[in-house]
């Protein structure tokens, strides 16, 4: 059986062969394959680790999408603060980066106290960014957790 071992200077499409170790061993399969096998991996090898190039339309965005069904907990952290949200007083879907820049009170209000902490991953960073504006523009609409939280940063 061929072995196609990782070329870290080669760009992948999604017919190209791969080789990765798995728990049965060695396993040779096209990109389009283990997108769908393991598409976490795949994208921990292309962003993470930074050994895996692929081209960004026939492989990248196809992966973002099994990403989202294959593993929605992953694609959430990953996502952050670029994820779609439906945000009151927007016709359409946006990210969730321009109320969080642009009107923190309001993204505040509508993630936190309307419960949507579970569309929107915040590291912990970014909650630090929310809780510290949003304490200096309208102390009084935090919740007390998230009060000691920026005084204990």
């Amino acid at each position: 059986m061929d072995t196609f071992e990782l070329d870290r200077d080669k760009i992948y499409f999604s017919e190209d062969k791969l080789t990765l170790d798995t728990d049965e061993g060695p396993v040779t399969r096209s990109i389009g394959a283990w997108l769908n096998a393991d598409p976490v991996r795949i994208h921990q090898m292309i962003i993470r680790e930074k050994i895996l190039q692929v081209d960004q339309v026939e492989v990248f965005n196809p992966l973002v999408s099994k990403l989202r069904r294959a593993d929605p907990a992953y694609y959430k952290r990953i996502m952050g603060l670029r994820v779609m949200i439906d945000f009151p007083g927007f016709g359409n879907d946006i990210e969730a980066k321009i109320p969080f820049d642009n009107d923190p009170i309001a993204f505040y209000k509508w993630w936190r106290k309307g419960k949507h902490e579970d569309i929107v991953y915040l590291s912990v960073a970014n909650q630090f960014r929310l809780f510290q504006k949003v304490s200096l523009m309208d102390p009084k609409v935090m919740l007390k957790k998230d009060i000691d939280f920026v005084k204990n940063f």
